[in-house]
């Protein structure tokens, strides 16, 4: 695939911002031709003086065409700067919710490669870094072309040797400044690699700041992050002190216009080529190139952010989706069933899942058991398609799952893991998300149905609690019937449960246990436990072990036929005794 430029990729988020990008080069052209008005103004005026022609009202007549040209040349030049700085805004409106579109249709394996620092870097730190260049790039990059273009065409037209001495300056300087780029692109790839770094480091160090304090892990984990910064501020002021003399160099010799123009000028003019209001000008003028040039040097590294920002853009949207179909599937019923399904999570890998068949029939209730590692919530995740089977099929109402649109699987499949995660806004809304139309009795229907309403009227703003303030406010089961209570909103013929119980304390299994028959009355549910006593009433009992079916049956079946089954079941058994034995003797 040929590779796209910086400017392909930036302008294809453009199609939003096409009229405001439009007019901002338009007003930002107009600016730069007005632009130039004071400085014929200014010819005009000296060269009165010269030919003894000035008077008050011609001096005032050519000092207020300057005046009204330069206010005019700042109005338009406003107006173009807010047109792009509305366009560049909207080109990263675009940006943002292609990259969030984005990750919905990749594989979820591609998603979890990045850490969430890594994300947060590209789609909020790196698209952001993009607006001030995007903004400005375009009215003050036509100003600053247009004015050069204008000075030494100008130049040329009065004498072509003043013309090259304004420029040996520049051509001078630029030199310098090329000398000093050369290894630029290596040295920015391996700058902003060192600052995603840091930034993953500093959110996991943030995000796991309960689990280091839990485990007295403070000061290897602060190690880490001391090492990161430390590390990011050696290598960024090593880079700048080997470009320090270079750039100053280069900063010194181009402002230097005049040591150019004012000998040669003066020699053209003591020979006569030149008229003293022409010498005059040339001088003015020359110096006014100084200020364009100088914005072209500090406009390479801000192009540079642009470029890095959107080639790692354009490498994610480059990525692998999901493939689907775009018109619905007509499914006969919500069975679910698996058909010789291996998996492995990238190709060269090895699998996960080795040949897996099983059905989960309409209406019915099929466990998922096994040791841990035996890819039990793996094969749950395939089933919602968080990716794709490597060998196999997956079937629903008789349809491959490849076959339905993804907004349509997903509509038909309530997926409640161990991972309760909570959004940061009320818990009202968290629990809408399941059904974001729904009416606000819906929703507390649902939290009803899943018995969250003892403990949120607790919480001191209730149902208005913000997730954030709840925090360690909600124990672990109480996030999680939650996390049911949006399953229940939504209401979807297939139910995945993939550990919902994991964080039941026996304060809140009762509760949880209610949460989960309302929420699974009449639905194909699938259940993933390791509490064994939440599933053994199970139309079927499916045992994973290393990846491959081991047994089938009901409870009572394979409590009778399967020795591990058993082993596992007379684990539990005993686990829960002792449990009611501990909590007997603390009440003594």
């Amino acid at each position: 695939m040929k590779k796209k430029g910086t400017f392909s990729i930036v302008f294809s988020f453009a199609h939003s911002a096409k009229k405001k990008l439009i007019l901002s080069v338009v007003l930002a052209s107009i600016s730069a031709i007005i632009g130039v008005v004071p400085y014929i103004a200014v010819y005009q005026i000296i060269n009165l003086f010269f030919t003894e022609e000035a008077t008050i009202e011609t001096v005032v007549m050519w000092g207020l065409v300057s005046a009204i040209a330069y206010l005019a040349q700042r109005i338009f030049f406003s107006f173009s700067t807010s047109a792009s700085h509305h366009a560049a805004y909207h080109i990263l409106e675009e940006i943002r919710n292609a990259l969030t579109e984005k990750l919905m249709r990749m594989p979820l394996g591609n998603t979890m490669n990045k850490t969430a620092g890594e994300w947060k870097s590209i789609i909020v730190d790196k698209v952001e870094t993009m607006e001030l260049p995007l903004a400005h790039m375009i009215p003050e990059g036509i100003s600053n072309i247009v004015l050069p273009v204008f000075v030494i065409t100008y130049l040329f037209s009065t004498n072509w040797k003043i013309a090259l001495s304004s420029m040996i300056c520049v051509v001078v300087g630029g030199a310098v400044y090329a000398v000093m780029m050369k290894n630029f692109g290596t040295q920015y790839e391996d700058y902003m690699k060192s600052s995603d770094y840091v930034n993953s480091v500093m959110v996991e160090y943030i995000e796991g700041i309960e689990v280091i304090k839990a485990f007295n892990q403070s000061s290897s984990s602060y190690q880490k992050y001391s090492d990161a910064v430390r590390e990011f501020k050696d290598y960024t002021l090593a880079w700048f002190q080997s470009t320090w003399g270079l750039m100053n160099l280069g900063g010194a010799i181009l402002p230097t216009t005049l040591l150019g123009v004012l000998p040669v000028g003066v020699i053209l003019y003591v020979n006569g080529t030149l008229t003293p209001a022409e010498l005059t000008l040339s001088i003015i003028l020359s110096l006014s190139i100084v200020a364009p040039v100088s914005w072209f040097t500090v406009m390479v590294n801000e192009f540079k952010l642009v470029q890095y920002a959107a080639n790692d853009i354009q490498t994610i949207l480059e990525l692998e989706e999901l493939p689907q179909n775009k018109e619905p599937a007509k499914l006969k019923g919500w069975d679910v069933e698996l058909k010789n399904v291996h998996f492995a999570y990238n190709k060269g890998c090895n699998e996960i899942l080795h040949g897996v068949d099983f059905k989960i029939p309409e209406g019915k209730f099929v466990a998922l058991i096994g040791p841990s590692g035996g890819g039990k919530s793996t094969l749950a995740k395939l089933i919602a398609r968080f990716w794709d089977v490597t060998e196999g099929q997956i079937k629903i109402g008789g349809v491959d799952i490849k076959d339905i649109p993804l907004k349509q699987l997903a509509s038909q499949i309530s997926f409640v893991s161990q991972d309760n995660f909570l959004f940061h806004c009320s818990l009202f809304e968290n629990i809408r998300i399941g059904k974001p139309d729904a009416s606000d009795e819906e929703v507390l229907r649902a939290a009803r149905a899943a018995q969250c309403e003892s403990f949120i009227e607790k919480l001191d703003k209730g149902w208005d609690t913000q997730a954030g303030e709840a925090g360690n406010k909600l124990s672990g089961g109480e996030r999680q019937r939650i996390s049911i209570a949006r399953a229940v909103l939504k209401n979807a013929p297939i139910v995945i449960l993939d550990e919902a119980t994991a964080f039941t304390d026996p304060e809140n299994e009762e509760q949880i246990q209610k949460s989960i028959s309302k929420l699974t009355e009449g639905k194909s549910l699938l259940v993933i436990a390791h509490r064994l006593s939440t599933v053994q009433n199970a139309n079927q009992i499916v045992l994973l072990k290393n990846g491959a079916i081991h047994a089938v049956g009901t409870h009572e079946e394979l409590l009778k036929e399967n020795e591990l089954y058993k082993n596992m079941w007379e684990a539990h058994v005993g686990a829960k005794n002792w449990k009611a034995v501990s909590r007997r003797e603390e009440m003594a």
